[in-house]
């Protein structure tokens, strides 16, 4: 049997290649490492319909390139397999039909060394095309977004791994993590903003989605933002202040999927022996109470803000105190897929890294947004309804791919992403 790393070569840099073919060839081998870890049975599990197989993110990202790039823009390019456009398509409804998102782990086939073997073709092609010598500004338009997609899906890589490795009673360790030094606890301050009209969303230059556009003003009143996110410790007391039983505290949908789906505490942790422990990439650790609170859903950062007399930030808000914040933190550069405890000082802290903060704001079009037609503007556009805004990125997102301006969004009740949060108050 031919091994998964050998259909799969590395992607060699060459004193050839353009910045765009390097860049190129380093987010696509980094997705590979982010998958060395796994052993074959591990490809192709999905424990819920929200998460995804590994194999099938590895080969989605593909077909992006293939389905966007690749047919329309390479001459006499052929399909590597007919079938791949509607089994990798994901939601792309202008593109033609996909296979059901719930349905993707009952897939044995293609098999994981396939898939590497798509991988790799369609990287000869995407290099093939990228070395043209005048290729158009679309093309390089496309060749971004998918790079960015790609970053995406790393990702959710982790967050899915994540998710399958803790429904396993094994719970099998994905990665050894680095020794880091004990961590002490941080207080936490309030940092004052003042009144004003702000301006928010991307600014010219460099890549940026469609949702973060356009820059426009908007009016803040003055506000107070906490210098950290909530802690573990301070979950805790949520917990042991019978916060999941309260229903003064609970938003109706928040009490109603509560009581459905028997929440207690963040999703991963457990009590053994009395202490709280949870799940990691890194195996079953105990919990550390001056790290970021994480695992969380927007429901249960609502309900500990109502619990504290506070609120969550407008993503607004957020965005004009971290616009002027180097974006620098615990991200997936680090290794580490795991939120930590601050070390900083009484300033604004971990607003880049550790955990995706929800937001009070509603996912929904900026002024001025006009969605793309065509798939392009089925990227963020059509999603534009019943999820919510976090902000900064976590320990899984690389660093080159997050932005003061960058909008994630989810459904109010997902937790299973790397997503906790931080208080505010009025001014």
């Amino acid at each position: 049997m031919t091994s998964i790393t050998a259909v799969h070569q590395k992607l060699m840099p060459s004193d050839n290649d353009t910045p765009l073919i390097a860049n190129y060839k380093k987010i696509r081998q980094q997705t590979k490492y982010l998958c060395d870890p796994l052993e074959t049975e591990d490809y192709g599990i999905q424990t819920m319909a929200e998460t995804s197989p590994p194999k099938w993110h590895l080969a989605h990202t593909a077909w992006f390139f293939e389905t966007l790039l690749l047919k329309p823009f390479l001459p006499g390019y052929r399909e590597f397999h007919p079938l791949f456009s509607q089994l990798f398509n994901s939601y792309y409804d202008t593109l033609g039909d996909h296979h059901p998102r719930p349905e993707r782990g009952l897939l044995s086939r293609p098999t994981v060394a396939e898939v590497y073997r798509y991988r790799q073709y369609i990287d000869e092609q995407m290099i093939t095309l990228l070395s043209t010598a005048d290729h158009s500004s679309d093309i390089i338009k496309r060749t971004l977004l998918g790079l960015n997609h790609e970053q995406q899906h790393q990702e959710l890589l982790l967050a899915d791994i994540k998710h399958n490795f803790a429904n396993n009673p094994l719970r099998p360790l994905f990665r050894e993590r680095p020794a880091t030094a004990a961590t002490k606890e941080m207080p936490l301050e309030w940092i004052n903003f003042n009144e004003g009209v702000i301006s928010i969303g991307h600014k010219a230059g460099g890549f940026a989605y469609d949702n973060e556009m356009p820059r426009h003003k908007t009016y803040l009143n003055a506000f107070r933002l906490a210098s950290r996110p909530v802690t573990n410790g301070e979950f805790i007391k949520f917990i042991e202040a019978d916060g999941y039983w309260n229903p003064e505290l609970w938003l109706s949908d928040a009490w109603k999927t509560l009581d459905q789906q028997h929440w207690h505490a963040p999703l991963y942790w457990e009590q053994i022996h009395g202490d709280w422990w949870y799940m990691t990439l890194s195996g079953m650790q105990r919990v550390d109470i001056n790290a970021p609170v994480c695992h969380i859903s927007f429901y249960e950062a609502a309900a500990y803000a109502r619990w504290v007399g506070k609120r969550l930030p407008t993503e607004a808000e957020w965005e004009v105190a971290a616009e002027q914040l180097p974006v620098a933190g615990n991200l997936a550069d680090t290794g580490l897929f795991q939120p930590m405890a601050s070390q900083g000082d009484n300033t604004l802290q971990q607003m880049y890294g550790d955990v995706w903060e929800w937001t009070q704001s509603a996912y929904t079009p900026y002024p001025g947004y006009r969605q793309a037609r065509g798939a392009l503007g089925e990227y963020n556009g059509k999603f534009m309804s019943s999820q919510m805004v976090l902000r900064g990125g976590s320990c899984a997102t690389p660093a080159d791919h997050i932005r003061a301006s960058y909008r994630n969004f989810f459904y109010p009740q997902e937790r299973w992403q790397f997503s906790g949060f931080r208080l505010a108050e009025d001014g």
